[in-house]
């Protein structure tokens, strides 16, 4: 009975699960029941999607929205319904759980005109058109990929390339961002004018490919750096959006590049002096070197083992070997080798080697190997290796290496080695060492040396606790169990002719004996204030005190302590103590006017 229970069981799963997988996939094939009367047309595909539970995605610039559409009260498919709202001149496609509305795409390539060509030479003309809408489209980019030689269409969508005829056969592509690519036969020796479609691509996430532009000081338009329809990895790694690419390349440069990211073709050497003025002409961005020479600056599509520029290197995919550029380099994929710039170095993805910026390093993805800056480094993923910067090291990943800086480390994430800064030193979790004024970690497995440490998940004390030299002190003790840092303070209370005040540092570590007692070793020194700025009066203990749990938050802790006291002020001051202790002679254990020891005791109250 059991089998035959779960055979049936089984059975019906399986019966809902092809149900469902058919509701959710064939989304044109379902059934619903409408009955609509002079509504808009925007507000009847509304209808129609709610009612079967899924969304359309069309261009603005097809679909005329406010005019006013019937369909008669009945049960209908959605393709039929479509079909009846929209006519015959729309094709329909299904992408997850939108219908993606389209123009039925007019003819891709037409020949308008066409004549011999001239002295070894033929003109190709014509014009760039939206295969759905019939729009005109500018910043598109014609190329022939043998021979390099490109053009970009007008505002009016209009283009000229000039060609050689001498070659028998030729083929112009047409690339633009946003569109399907299309590739043209062109007939040897023939001047010929064209009218060449392009199909958008279908993507339900663009509801108009009108918005994802942006129109430049020159007229020409590009993609939007804020458009959520570029993908995210190619937003991050698109050479052309950063900063300095849009500061020394133009946006027929920019916008050709952002057109064919596909097509990339090797050549042994390229030379030029600005980009756009070299050897490669204005396809330069699609061709990978072996060698790279730039007098001023130079734009390529990669470098496979030296490049020079005299100002800047700008590289839309791989540098490796040597890179070298007198003010900056930029990367749009991963170096490997030796990167220097006088100013600044840019890698969008990986570091491999050494990378030397006479001010700043960045990289937006993993670093193994060496960071040396100037000023700063910044990395947004792992470094493996060394960051040495001037100023500041910036992680935003896991760091196994060492970070060394002027003024602070900043780790995102775990720190697996060694943290040394002049000022401040920060990670979200220690497992190696920091060396600093200011250590600040979230949690810590490793050892924090510094004035102030602070382990946000780790040890914290408050003491209160009297000795032998000063009967009311105070400490704040933070860090790890495995190292915590003491900043302490003490005076003679009540005592009007024995005034005493302390101030100091120390460094202690906690040993668990059984869960409710430890034992803490502690070293640390202190200024003792006996009314003279002018002496050196310095207190060093050793403590050795145990600790026995008496609450949560409230230990009690007892212990012996050596002092080694050193002061050079030979004359006391009216109301203070001095010598520090008293009776020193009897307990001094050196043969020296200025340096006296002895063996004390110390006890308090923890709090936290």
């Amino acid at each position: 009975m059991n089998i035959k229970r779960n055979r049936r069981h089984l059975l019906w799963c399986m019966l809902c699960f092809i149900a469902f997988n058919s509701f959710s996939q064939n989304i044109l094939n379902r059934e619903i029941y409408a009955n609509i009367r002079q509504q808009r047309l925007d507000d009847a595909l509304a209808i129609i999607s709610n009612s079967a539970e899924f969304n359309f995605s069309y261009s603005s610039n097809i679909i005329k929205r406010d005019s006013l559409v019937n369909l008669t009260a009945g049960y209908y498919t959605i393709r039929e319904a479509l079909t009846q709202l929209l006519g015959s001149g729309y094709e329909y496609k299904e992408s997850g759980n939108y219908i993606i509305l389209r123009l039925v795409a007019i003819k891709l390539t037409s020949i308008v005109q066409q004549s011999p060509g001239t002295d070894n030479n033929i003109v190709i003309t014509g014009y760039i058109v939206n295969g759905e809408t019939g729009e005109k489209i500018s910043n598109a980019s014609i190329y022939e990929p043998l021979h390099l030689v490109s053009s970009l269409s007008d505002a009016q969508g209009k283009f000229s390339i000039k060609l050689k005829s001498r070659h028998r056969s030729a083929s112009l592509s047409v690339s633009k961002d946003f569109f399907e690519d299309t590739t043209v036969t062109i007939r040897p020796a023939y001047n010929m004018q064209l009218e060449i479609a392009l199909i958008p691509v279908v993507n339900a996430n663009i509801q108009s490919t009108s918005s994802i532009y942006q129109t430049t000081g020159d007229g020409l338009e590009i993609p939007r750096l804020d458009t959520g329809n570029i993908p995210d990895i190619e937003r991050q790694r698109a050479v052309e959006q950063t900063r300095l690419a849009r500061l020394f390349l133009t946006a027929k440069q920019k916008a050709q590049s952002l057109n064919i990211r596909d097509f990339f073709t090797e050549k042994s050497i390229q030379v030029s002096i600005v980009p756009g003025l070299s050897t490669n002409g204005n396809m330069s961005s699609q061709v990978i070197s072996k060698f790279s020479f730039n007098v001023l600056g130079g734009y390529t599509g990669g470098v496979e083992v030296a490049e020079l520029g005299g100002i800047f290197n700008i590289n839309r995919k791989n540098t490796q070997f040597v890179q070298a550029a007198g003010v900056f380099n930029l990367t749009g994929g991963n170096a490997k080798g030796v990167q220097v710039a006088g100013v600044h170095n840019t890698v969008l993805q990986q570091m491999n080697g050494i990378q030397v910026g006479g001010v700043s390093n960045h990289v937006k993805s993993n670093v193994t190997g060496a960071q040396i800056a100037g000023v700063s480094n910044i990395t947004g993923h792992d470094v493996n290796g060394l960051q040495l910067a001037g100023v500041s090291n910036h992680n935003k990943g896991r760091l196994k290496g060492m970070q060394l800086s002027g003024v602070g480390n900043f780790n995102k994430k775990e720190v697996d080695g060694i943290q040394l800064s002049g000022i401040v030193n920060y990670t979200r979790k220690l497992n190696g060492v920091q060396i600093g004024l200011i250590n600040i970690t979230d949690s810590s497995d490793g050892y924090t040396i510094g004035l102030i440490n602070i382990v946000l998940k780790g040890y914290h004390k408050l003491s209160i606790y009297t000795n032998e030299t000063t009967n009311m002190n105070i400490a704040f003790k933070t860090g790890s169990s495995k190292l915590y840092s003491i900043l302490q303070a003490g005076t003679n209370a009540g005592n009007k002719n024995g005034k005493l005040y302390t101030a100091g540092y120390g460094l202690g570590t906690d040993i668990k004996l059984l869960p409710w007692l430890s034992v803490n070793p502690e070293l640390s020194t202190s200024l003792a204030y006996l009314g003279e700025w002018e002496y050196t009066n310095l207190l060093n203990r050793f403590n050795l005190q145990f600790s026995a749990s008496i609450g949560k938050k409230i230990s009690l802790f007892a212990g012996p302590a050596f002092t080694l006291y050193y002061s050079n002020q030979t004359a006391a001051v009216d109301g203070y103590k001095n010598p520090a202790i008293h009776s020193a002679a009897k307990r001094n254990m050196f043969n020296n006017n200025r340096l006296s020891g002895w063996i004390g005791w110390n006890a308090g109250i923890n709090l936290f």
